[in-house]
C-alpha cells in the first residue's frame, strides 16, 4: 500500500469520527451485506476481527465494518513472502485505525506453498479467539468451485467455516469484486494489489485471467454469478453431508462413500493437506480394500522425496518416503 493513501474526505475527522460519503452505493452495499452478520456475532463476542491484507476487498470490508461498530480489530498479516510486506501490513494496519479501530500487525513463517501459508495464516488469526471477517467474494466462489473440480472433489466456501481453530465469516460472498472496487474509489483509497495476483505461474490467476473470462464468452453473459451460486449450493450439501476428521481406518471403511470422502477429507485439512480426487480415493481403499498395500502420495516435496498417508496400526499416517 503506498505511504500517502489517506482517504481524501472519508478520513477527515467530525466530531473525531470518520466521514462516511452521502453518495456511495458499492460501499451502501458492502455496509449493508455486513451489518447482519456483525449483529449476531457482537451478541456472542466482545469484538471481531477483520483479515486485512490492504488489498481492495479486505480494504472495502474493513471499512464497511469501521462503518458499522467500534468493536472491531484488523488482523494485518505479514506473511514475509515478497520485500517490504512488512511495510504494507504496517500500512494497512494504520489505516484501519485511521478508521476508529484497534488494529495489529501479526507477523507469520508462510512456509513455501499455498498450503502451508493458508494454515500458519488462519492459525494467527484464530489466535485472537474471536471470529474472523474475510473478504472473499462471489468472483472468490467461483474461482473456488472451478479449482476445487479440477482436483475431483468440486467444493464451495460457506458464509460461516472453522479453519485451523479460527471462526471465519464470510459476509461478502454474495458482492462483486466491482463492489470492492467501486467502494476504495467512493472512499478514496488507492489498495496494495499484489503482485502475486498477477503471477500466471498460480492456477488461480489463470482461472482469473483466463478462464473465466473465456466461459463468458462461451455464456454470451456474465459466468460468475452462476457459477458463484453453484459453489455456495454445494457448500450448503457439503454442510449437511458434513463428517468429523478421522484416521481411524474401521471406523472409515464402515461409513457410506460420501460420508467416508468427507471425512478423509476433513483429516488431511488438519494436517495441511489438500489432495486429487484419486489421492482420497486411493486412501480410501486402504481402509475398505485393505490387503497390505503401500502408501499413497498425495504431495511432492523439495529433493525428490513425497509426502504419502500409509496405513498404519489400523490407522492413517502422513509420512514422508525417499
Amino acid at each position: 500500500m503506498h505511504s500517502g493513501n489517506a482517504l481524501r474526505g472519508a478520513t477527515a475527522a467530525r466530531s473525531g469520527q470518520p466521514f462516511w460519503p452521502r453518495r456511495s452505493p458499492h460501499f451502501a452495499r458492502l455496509r449493508a451485506l455486513v451489518r447482519p452478520v456483525l449483529a449476531h456475532a457482537l451478541d456472542q463476542y466482545p469484538r471481531v476481527g477483520i483479515g486485512l491484507s490492504g488489498g481492495p476487498d479486505s480494504l472495502a470490508l474493513t471499512a464497511a465494518v469501521a462503518a458499522e461498530t467500534s468493536r472491531a480489530i484488523a488482523l494485518c498479516v505479514d506473511h514475509q513472502l515478497q520485500p517490504g510486506s512488512r511495510a504494507v501490513a504496517e500500512a494497512a494496519a494504520n489505516q484501519a485505525q485511521q478508521w476508529g479501530i484497534d488494529a495489529r500487525v501479526i507477523t507469520i513463517d508462510a512456509g513455501n506453498s499455498e498450503a502451508t501459508a493458508r494454515t500458519a495464516r488462519y492459525r494467527a488469526l484464530g489466535a485472537a479467539g474471536i471470529p474472523v471477517l474475510v473478504a472473499h467474494t462471489a468472483e472468490d466462489q467461483a474461482e473456488t468451485l472451478l479449482l476445487s473440480a479440477l482436483r475431483g472433489h468440486a467444493t464451495g466456501m460457506g458464509s460461516r467455516a472453522h479453519i485451523e481453530g479460527c471462526t471465519v465469516l464470510r459476509p461478502l460472498l454474495s458482492a462483486r469484486r466491482a463492489d470492492t472496487l467501486g467502494a476504495c474509489a467512493e472512499l478514496g483509497l488507492r489498495p496494495w494489489h499484489d503482485p502475486h495476483n498477477q503471477a500466471a505461474n498460480f492456477r488461480r490467476v489463470r482461472i482469473r485471467r483466463d478462464v473465466i473470462p473465456l466461459l463468458g464468452e462461451i455464456l454470451g453473459g456474465d459466468a460468475v454469478a452462476p457459477l458463484a451460486q453453484a459453489a455456495t449450493d454445494m457448500a450448503a450439501d457439503h454442510d449437511t453431508l458434513a463428517t468429523a476428521a478421522t484416521n481411524d481406518c474401521a471406523q472409515l471403511a464402515a461409513m457410506a462413500e460420501p460420508h467416508r470422502r468427507r471425512a478423509i477429507i476433513a483429516w488431511l485439512e488438519t494436517q495441511g493437506v489438500e489432495p486429487s480426487r484419486e489421492a482420497i480415493g486411493g486412501i480410501g481403499k486402504l481402509c475398505t480394500h485393505w490387503h497390505g498395500q503401500g502408501g499413497v502420495a498425495v504431495a511432492g516435496q523439495a529433493g525428490g522425496a513425497r509426502l504419502e498417508v500409509a496405513r498404519i496400526g489400523g490407522k492413517l499416517a502422513l509420512r514422508t518416503q525417499h
